[in-house]
């Protein structure tokens, strides 16, 4: 089999040489030889293997014109009728490597190349990428364009991946077929040897000459074609709104905005691919002359043979021929390292937000949290929280309420680790949690937010997505406990997949506000943690429909810490205790009887409340 070799009596395919999915060493570093090999660390015998059977091609090329021109001298030598029976050993030897050895050469170097290089370093270098940008902090994908950022990764993958190939494909192949030649022709003639390293040298000061502004100009015309992807994307993203507010106008001309400014890139780069490939071909003309004319010069005055003549020939047209294709290679490969170079920019910053080299893994927990004097103003001066304490029991109902920009999510943020705090501490059943890892503190914590997330997966899959080892009957168990079985049940999508095997569309687009709040409050069921954070959790479902997923949200809360956040007073009245923020600042705590007798900034909220919403003030205000 072509795509498996015995080992031992182990078949192993060649296919999995390379384990595309093995960890990184380390971070990906910032300058750009170094990030190549930590794309490809780990590869380095297979590519070095691969590097060997493409040179080994590449010799058979020189091998080709060496018994050309042998053929050639022996039919000279011995004529017409007499070249067969004198030369049958050379017959042989020269239908052996034409139709055997050759193809056999050529075959394992694309195999090398198509099956065991290619789709194995594109994997790993995306892979690797992939759980680096994973790591980032929120602020990471706040401050860019998602469309961008998968652009990049694709890009950057990709591009390595045709780096690390065309190496070995060409610039082996190319190399060892020029090292072959050179000794062909020192055999042949030193003089012959000499003029073609003399054109060797003209040749890469050529390359040298333009291949910095190929890779420049490549460079620019990723980052503008990653910039198109990122505004696309987020349109499509948004296209509600967009047809919402009748803007698709608008959202043409900037896509048009950021074509132009790719199309402006890609002419630049045209420009030197252009001035690059003249003045290479023409050089590479050069060559020929060069070798044959010398050749035959060689021959009158009986240096050489009609035979060196043909082999020399051969050698000068193969690398003739040769020069274009390698140096449109060459070319790629440049252009490819300016976009490695770009997508490097993007995707490798050190994480501002990382676990502590000692943090602990957090077991299962009470449920006490603490904000210990706690500030955070997003790096501002001003803005966020100041000097916040809170102590919250393992298993008590906290409601936080206050106007827009009290401070709510942040605090809530800063639970979550989403962001450090820039003064005082955050500590969960007395653990600061900074000094635990963040994927142990998160999985402590459920979340209903008002804005959903929903992935383009099933129904089953994105419930499941709070507990992923969960049996199919807790999903159900779940979904029917947020009131969401019945309508899953009723679904069904574009592919004709019903119920549970239902995809929802990107961020949930097939499903209303309430619907996906429900497959969010089912998630959170399945999740079961110690810790509930309710952030506007039934603000998008009807009374008669909340009122059903109160009942079950009273169950889900029972012995569970729970801090929720609403505008609407009504659904957090029966709470143990409520926070009032005003301006970062905790302005009044007590229960809803308590503060509505305080007659403060609560009660000034209730009495204002229109359909128990915060901020209705009356017009008279």
């Amino acid at each position: 089999m072509l795509g498996s070799v015995r080992t031992g009596g182990i078949r192993v395919k060649l296919a999995d040489l390379i384990d595309p999915f093995q960890p990184a060493p380390g971070p990906p570093p910032r300058s750009l030889w170094r990030f190549i090999r930590w794309g490809v660390a780990g590869t380095w015998p297979v590519l070095l293997g691969a590097a060997a059977l493409s040179a080994l091609a590449g010799v058979t090329e020189v091998v080709s014109a060496l018994l050309l021109g042998r053929v050639i001298d022996a039919a000279l030598d011995s004529g017409p009728l007499g070249f067969f029976d004198q030369n049958i050993g050379l017959v042989i030897m020269f239908v052996l490597f034409f139709v055997v050895l050759r193809p056999l050469a050529f075959g394992l170097s694309s195999v090398a190349n198509t099956i065991v290089v290619q789709p194995n370093v594109n994997v790993l270098v995306q892979a690797r990428l992939n759980r680096w940008t994973l790591g980032q902090p929120v602020t990471f994908f706040d401050n860019d364009f998602a469309g961008r950022i998968a652009q990049k990764q694709v890009q950057t993958a990709r591009a390595l991946t045709e780096v690390a190939n065309e190496s070995i494909n060409t610039v082996s192949f190319a190399l060892a077929s020029i090292v072959g030649s050179v000794v062909l022709l020192v055999v042949i003639h030193p003089a012959l040897a000499l003029m073609l390293a003399v054109w060797i040298v003209g040749y890469f000061a050529l390359i040298r000459h333009f291949l910095p502004a190929v890779r420049a100009r490549s460079g620019a015309r990723a980052g503008a074609r990653a910039m198109v992807s990122g505004q696309v994307v987020d349109t499509i993203t948004n296209i509600k709104t967009v047809k919402l507010f009748a803007h698709a106008d608008h959202e043409d001309r900037a896509a048009l905005n950021a074509m132009d400014v790719f199309r402006d890139t890609a002419i630049d780069f045209g420009h030197v691919q252009a001035a690059f490939r003249f003045w290479l071909m023409t050089v590479a003309g050069v060559l020929p002359v060069l070798l044959v004319g010398g050749a035959v010069w060689l021959w009158s005055v009986g240096a050489s043979t009609p035979g060196d003549i043909a082999a020399a020939g051969a050698v000068a047209i193969r690398i003739a021929q040769m020069t274009g294709w390698v140096s449109f290679v060459l070319m790629t490969i440049y252009g490819n390292l300016g976009e490695v170079e770009d997508g490097m920019r993007t995707l490798t910053p050190e994480p501002t937000l990382v676990d502590a080299p000692d943090a602990a893994d957090l077991g299962r927990i009470a449920g006490a949290v603490r904000f210990e004097d706690v500030s955070f103003a997003y790096g501002r001066r001003s803005g966020g929280i100041e000097h916040i304490d809170l102590d919250i029991r393992p298993g008590e109902k906290i409601g936080i309420v206050g106007a827009s920009g009290a401070g709510k999510s942040t605090l809530v943020a800063l639970l979550l680790r989403l962001y450090d705090v820039e003064a005082g501490r955050v500590l969960v059943d007395g653990h600061d949690v900074r000094d635990i890892t963040q994927e142990s503190l998160r999985r402590q914590i459920g979340m209903v937010t008002q804005e959903t997330a929903m992935f383009n997966r099933s129904a089953l899959d994105n419930i499941r997505y709070g507990r992923p080892e969960a049996s199919a009957a807790e999903v159900e168990a779940a979904a029917c406990a947020a009131q969401a079985h019945d309508f899953i049940l009723e679904m069904q999508d574009h592919n004709g997949r019903k119920g549970y095997a239902a995809h929802l569309g990107e961020r949930g687009v097939r499903l209303s506000g309430g619907q996906r709040q429900r497959i969010a409050l089912a998630r959170a069921f399945l999740k079961n943690a110690p810790i509930l954070v309710l952030d506007e959790a039934t603000s998008a479902l009807d009374s008669e429909v909340e009122a059903a997923v109160q009942t079950s949200l009273d169950a889900l809360m029972e012995g569970k810490t729970v801090l929720a956040i609403a505008h609407r007073l009504s659904t957090i009245a029966a709470m143990d205790r409520i926070i009032v923020l005003d301006d970062g600042h905790v302005v009044e705590t007590g229960s809803h009887d308590a503060l509505l007798a305080r007659a403060g900034v609560y009660a000034r909220y209730w009495d204002r409340q229109s359909g128990g919403f915060i901020g209705t003030e009356e017009a008279a205000e």
